[in-house]
């Protein structure tokens, strides 16, 4: 087995660059297995997610431990102990605390120069303005599994932070031994979030999105996860906002003649590595193509036998390297495709970089490879995905942020714009708007 080379971009587009529509996903019945033997029926998981979506809106916490003792094992407390969590923060390896501190520094670094203000434009005619506000309550989820990722923590704290959000709390799944991951319970002591839950899946996003007596209810819930997160955060979207609904990772990658053939299939690789990734090369050199594709197999081979089984299995059925006519047809392509993360192995990157109309993140060169995004780079890495680029952005500051609208006007604007506003009215058959203008039309 061996990632693919298509000679044809038309049939790369029909196969390895199509998107499949999020409920269009065949799910496995060994999902549908172990659906029915934690809830006694053969469900649909959006059925499951309801299921447990409800009973935590009606039962609380005791819905809470009950579903972690089935879905989990887990019977402990719901909330980790803060000194639990310092301990962890204290305990870590010196080298890993400096590099959750300088992915901290870096990210703080980057969303403050996103910060918007409020303002308030003064005239003859009185005053218009917007109030920026951040939110007050944010929940971040933070995936366990296998591989816990307390890099997403971070990458979602840190913008909140700087936002100024008041308060952050977390959940995150405990692991087969019923502990949190500790180095998950250190990156947010470093964060400075003191609430943590351990609770996963479903019964999470209805705890933050709900509230129960022991976890507040949030205004936002942020943080990618499995599926079953996923339709939950799709469920409760309306009762609370969510910044997205993520999917598997993505790269693109655009090469030229002169990218180095190790380099663009260790960046490859590197994302393949995730669960149901997709790894995709595009270049209109095939001696590069010939070249990749034999350094990808290569290095498979080196990796660990967990990191390369699941890396092949994304190369081959869902990566691919696609000889285009020419650079031209590579941008289109990608615009297109509109990936997570592009990224531009090109002998002079900067010049294509005005042809980049949709991506969650632009990696221009060598040096700036896509994994320094994933942890220190600065720019969040909870990119959009599936295609959501087209119209979605990176989390950044304004995830956490409103905008109130003021209006203060006078009655010089009153003479001015309330006619129209009266004759408006009456257009759309609303009497009583009509005539609350002309009543304040009389009095000027």
């Amino acid at each position: 087995m061996t990632i693919p080379i298509f000679h044809d971009p038309a049939i790369a587009r029909r196969t390895v660059l199509r998107r499949v529509a999020f409920d269009e996903l065949a799910v496995p019945e060994t999902l549908l297995d172990a659906i029915e033997q934690r809830f006694g029926a053969r469900l649909a998981p959006a059925e499951a997610v309801d299921h447990v979506l409800r009973d935590v809106r009606a039962r609380g916490d005791a819905a809470l431990h009950d579903w972690s003792r089935r879905i989990d094992g887990y019977t402990g407390p719901l909330e980790i102990a803060p000194e639990v969590c310092a301990a962890a923060l204290a305990a870590l390896d010196p080298a890993l605390r400096s590099a959750i501190d300088l992915a901290i520094h870096e990210l703080t670094r980057f969303h403050q120069r996103q910060v918007r203000t409020s303002w308030i434009d003064f005239g003859i005619e009185g005053a218009l303005g917007q109030i920026v506000t951040p939110l007050r309550r944010v929940g971040i989820y933070v995936p366990g599994g296998a591989v816990p990722l307390p890099s997403s923590l971070l990458h979602a704290a840190i913008p909140a932070r700087v936002a100024g959000v008041e308060e952050l709390i977390v959940c995150t799944p405990p692991q087969r031994d019923g502990q949190v991951d500790r180095t998950v319970l250190a990156a947010a002591t470093a964060a400075g979030i003191t609430r943590v839950f351990a609770l996963g899946g479903a019964q999470a996003i209805a705890a933050m999105a709900y509230g129960t007596e022991h976890v507040p209810q949030v205004d936002k819930i942020v943080g990618p996860g499995n599926l079953f997160v996923v339709l939950a955060k799709r469920a409760v979207f309306g009762v609370v906002d969510i910044e997205s609904l993520p999917g598997p990772t993505e790269t693109l990658i655009i090469a030229d003649d002169r990218a180095e053939p190790r380099l663009v299939a260790a960046d490859l690789l590197a994302q393949a590595e995730h669960v149901l990734a997709s790894a995709i090369l595009l270049t209109p050199d095939e001696t590069l193509a010939a070249r990749v594709q034999a350094e990808v197999m290569h290095q498979l081979e080196t990796l660990p036998e967990q990191s390369a089984t699941a890396a092949a299995e994304a190369v081959t059925r869902r990566g691919g390297i696609v000889l285009v006519r020419d650079l031209d047809e590579a941008f289109d392509i990608a615009n297109e495709y509109a990936p997570e993360h592009l990224c531009l192995l090109l002998d002079d990157p900067w010049h294509y970089v005005g042809r980049v109309r949709n991506a969650g993140g632009v990696f221009l060169g060598e040096r700036s490879f896509e994994v320094l995004g994933d942890y220190t780079a600065g720019p969040s890495h909870i990119m959009p995905t599936g295609g959501t680029a087209r119209f979605a952005s990176p989390v950044n500051v304004d995830h956490f942020r409103k905008v109130i609208s003021l209006v203060g006007l006078n009655e010089a604007a009153l003479r001015r714009i309330g006619p129209a506003a009266a004759r408006l009215a009456d257009a759309e058959g609303l009497a009583a708007h009509a005539a609350a203008v002309r009543a304040r039309l009389r009095d000027a």
